[in-house]
């Protein structure tokens, strides 16, 4: 990303994320074009960043919506994105939610259990409505991926395996409220190895081929998401292979293929810029303490996630020597980086972190009362805000009026 970063930090203070549009577009337009000759349909993952305006430039590329929660549909619908392209997953449904969805008609509700499928043909038949389903199928394919982003094990939350997913769906084909027209599965982020997506892309078709033998219509091939990209040196899957892996496994098959990209489009979109408070030396080892914390970004401490950290206004010719970059956070997983190799910092010297936005800003917290950071698009060579910084006033709006005193 080549961006005046001295001056953004000055315009807008910090902490302070970054996202790089003009980078997304290209992210969405190259995976488009790897499903070319195909009928396609890209839904971005909404937990990835869940920003309105990060949504809306996709939805105006023609994306779709991927939505975890009533909340992400609501949003995916407040940005643009046609109802028509959006999904809502998640293995914990409420009754008020499933309705809502139903309400605004969108494409279909990905379900995870047995059980979920009875609450949703309740719903719809209270409201005289038929739903549109989906059946996550967990084909229990190893990912090779942090166990914490692991999605595709039996020993994972997710989905149903084959045998109870074949079951749902000749339930869901009686059903008067329920009409199956998608599968779905998705086994993990940050994938680099093609193997285990083709393996369950297979798996998978072979689903759909005996489903559609008795005469249940699946319209809607959901291959998740989880493409790879790179924070450190990973080796990442390219989109021309990963879309010929799926056109092999559904060879023969009348549907329409769709992907759930989230990381993949966003993550090296972001950057997120921090000053530098002071350093200290606790016995040889040394500390550079940071504006930020983990409130604003928590992968380092949740995955112990790498990011790599540079100094921007530093003596680029210095020596470096490795820091544990830390922030004010009363916890002592609170960093950003640890045995980061840095040159000698001073009082508001800025540091950029890289790769942060995915799952970056979306996990951001008020714990210890600090305020979540402002947000700032980047298109065309131009700055413009889309998230104002946080108030204090912000935080407590919702307390104040029941205070008692």
């Amino acid at each position: 990303m080549k961006i005046d970063m001295k001056t953004l930090a000055q315009k807008y203070g910090t902490p302070l994320y970054i996202y790089d549009f003009d980078y997304i577009e290209n992210r969405y337009t190259t995976l488009k074009e790897a499903f070319a000759g195909k009928k396609s349909l890209i839904n971005y993952a909404v937990k990835a960043n869940s920003n309105l305006s990060v949504i809306a430039h996709l939805a105006k590329l023609g994306a779709g919506a991927d939505c975890v929660s009533i909340g992400e549909v609501r949003r995916a619908l407040d940005a643009g994105v046609a109802n028509y392209k959006i999904i809502f997953s998640g293995v914990g449904k409420r009754d008020d939610e499933i309705r809502e969805a139903l309400e605004k008609d969108i494409l279909f509700l990905n379900l995870e259990s047995e059980a979920e499928m009875k609450r949703v043909e309740m719903v719809a038949k209270e409201l005289g409505e038929e739903a549109r389903i989906s059946v996550r199928v967990n084909p229990n394919i190893d990912p090779q991926t942090h166990p914490y982003i692991s999605t595709g094990l039996h020993e994972n939350k997710f989905g149903v395996e084959i045998d109870m997913a074949k079951r749902m769906y000749i339930y869901a084909n009686r059903s008067e409220f329920l009409n199956p027209v998608g599968i779905h599965f998705h086994i993990g982020s940050q994938l680099t190895k093609l193997e285990p997506i083709k393996e369950a892309c297979v798996i998978v078709s072979d689903l759909v081929r005996s489903l559609k033998a008795i005469k249940i219509d699946i319209k809607f091939f959901d291959v998740g998401g989880g493409i790879g990209v790179v924070y450190n040196d990973e080796v990442t899957i390219s989109e021309t292979d990963y879309a010929q892996a799926i056109f092999e496994a559904t060879k023969g098959l009348d549907v329409t293929l769709m992907c759930e990209p989230g990381r993949y489009m966003v993550a090296n979109a972001g950057a997120f810029f921090t000053r530098v408070l002071y350093e200290k030396n606790n016995d040889g080892k040394r500390f550079v303490i940071v504006d930020a914390a983990m409130n604003d970004l928590l992968r380092p401490s949740l995955y112990n996630a790498y990011h790599q950290i540079e100094a921007v206004t530093a003596d680029a010719n210095a020596d470096k020597t490795d820091a544990d970059v830390v922030g004010p956070v009363c916890e002592s997983g609170d960093f950003l980086g640890k045995d980061v190799p840095l040159p000698p910092l001073q009082h508001n010297d800025l540091l950029v972190v890289q790769s942060t936005g995915a799952y970056g800003f979306t996990m951001a917290s008020n714990y210890n009362t600090r305020g979540r950071s402002a947000e700032v698009a980047l298109e065309a060579g131009v700055d413009r805000l889309i998230r104002r910084r946080e108030t204090y006033e912000d935080q407590v709006r919702l307390e104040l009026e029941y205070l008692k005193k």
